[in-house]
């Protein structure tokens, strides 16, 4: 029997992990497909970016992995992972635009040379700095850590941060030397440990790291 759902993409892309989890979380049944970001037309009649993750459904293709985030809550609202109360969901919602806007976006510029053997120039690394300090300090003032980033609930904010954050820090840490998310939100650290503990997260760490080497293996090809 076919699931309804397909996510494509790989399970090296933090985006890809995020809609993951979420999937995961909520016990949606899914099917996976290995597809690479590419220009092909096979691809961009799909994704029109060129980009993943995307989300192959009975009606037809859905790209964007927030699209995607609020179409899994919408269409399996059991278990939630946003809040029943509007103003508590925008909240959650803030949380999820915040990390991916203000901190995710800038430390993109530099994963070419943090993790993929590239370079970035140092105006790059010049301009990405206080970009990411500002938005740290003002991440901080968004989150709870009560446990969970935004209060007892885990949410689709926490889907969010736990793949995204740990990115931050290692790209930070690669190109400056010191950690940005250790030195800006401390309580991270617990916070990552506590999320990663959940079964499903473990799940998705675990086809990260494999998909990882595969992808790095390929590579040197």
């Amino acid at each position: 029997m076919t699931t309804p759902i397909t996510l494509c993409g790989f399970a090296v892309s933090n985006y890809y992990n995020k809609v993951k989890l979420s999937l995961l979380e909520k016990g949606v049944p899914f099917s996976e497909a290995l597809v690479y970001p590419s220009q092909s037309e096979e691809m961009l009649s799909e994704s029109p970016m060129g980009k993943v993750p995307f989300l192959r459904t009975p009606k037809g293709v859905l790209s964007e992995s927030q699209v995607l985030t609020e179409f899994i809550e919408d269409c399996w609202p059991e278990p939630p992972l946003y809040p029943r109360e509007l103003y508590a969901r925008a909240r959650c919602r803030e949380l999820i635009e915040h990390v991916e806007l203000h901190l995710e976006l800038p430390a993109r510029r530099l994963y070419k040379e943090a993790f993929f053997g590239g370079t970035v120039s140092d105006e790059t690394k010049a301009e990405i700095a206080p970009l990411l300090e500002k938005g740290l300090r003002s991440f901080a003032r968004l989150t709870r850590f009560s446990p969970f980033i935004g209060g007892d609930s885990f949410t689709h904010a926490d889907c969010a941060a736990w793949v995204h954050l740990p990115l931050v820090s290692q790209a930070t840490r690669k190109i400056y030397g010191r950690d940005f998310v250790e030195e800006l939100l401390p309580q991270a650290r617990d916070y990552l440990k506590l999320i990663g503990e959940r079964p499903h997260a473990q799940t998705v760490n675990d086809h990260r790291k494999a998909a990882m080497d595969a992808f790095m293996a390929k590579s040197k090809k």
